[in-house]
């Protein structure tokens, strides 16, 4: 299934990107955009990168939010909060690892979907958030070329569709003789350039 080396693809890449921030930069602001916690640091992201990881072998085995209650309510961070990021991170590679049924339908919060179409959008969220979170601390960061082929694949053919849904902002333009991933990021409206 594309969709499953997607997600590994995406996931290591903001797991490299993750793993490199240190505790003072977690501190730092993050774009409002990015969480819904009113003037968020890079830790309310990270905090809900964590969450987003502890759901993943959850949402597979088909569980609901009230099947789940609470497990995931408060901070899931704790006093090591990169660790604690890994350690769900790797409960999450460990369940898409598995053998999935790209049909099955599981349960998402925002309605249900198949396996298939769950892994597109958590796929989404963590490729292009490796390569935000980079670009907000300044870092010289490429998403992998792999991930970049795997993305214009899967997501590719799809990126109006997920516009019209709100997934995605306005296509930005970029500059003339762009290399792949900036013409990619262009499409999906996260292109910037360096200050």
């Amino acid at each position: 299934m594309k969709q499953k080396e997607l997600f590994l693809q995406a996931d290591a890449a903001l797991r490299s990107v993750i793993d490199r921030i240190t505790p003072d930069q977690l501190n730092e602001p993050a774009p409002t955009d990015w969480a819904v916690t009113p003037n968020p640091t890079l830790r309310d992201v990270l905090a809900a990168h964590a969450r987003d990881e502890a759901w993943v072998p959850d949402v597979l085995s088909g569980r609901t939010i009230e099947d789940a209650g609470g497990s995931y309510d408060g901070d899931l961070l704790g006093d090591d909060p990169i660790t604690e990021y890994d350690r769900l991170n790797d409960l999450a590679t460990a369940a898409v690892n598995t053998e999935l049924d790209p049909e099955k339908v599981v349960h998402l919060s925002y309605g249900d979907f198949s396996v298939r179409e769950y892994l597109e959008h958590v796929s989404i969220y963590r490729a292009f958030q490796a390569w935000s979170i980079a670009r907000q601390l300044g870092w010289d960061y490429a998403l992998p070329a792999g991930l970049v082929d795997s993305l214009e694949e899967v997501i590719g053919p799809q990126i109006d569709g997920f516009r019209e849904m709100g997934v995605f902002p306005a296509e930005v333009p970029v500059p003339d003789g762009a290399d792949r991933e900036t013409r990619l990021l262009g499409r999906v409206g996260y292109w910037v350039p360096k200050d």
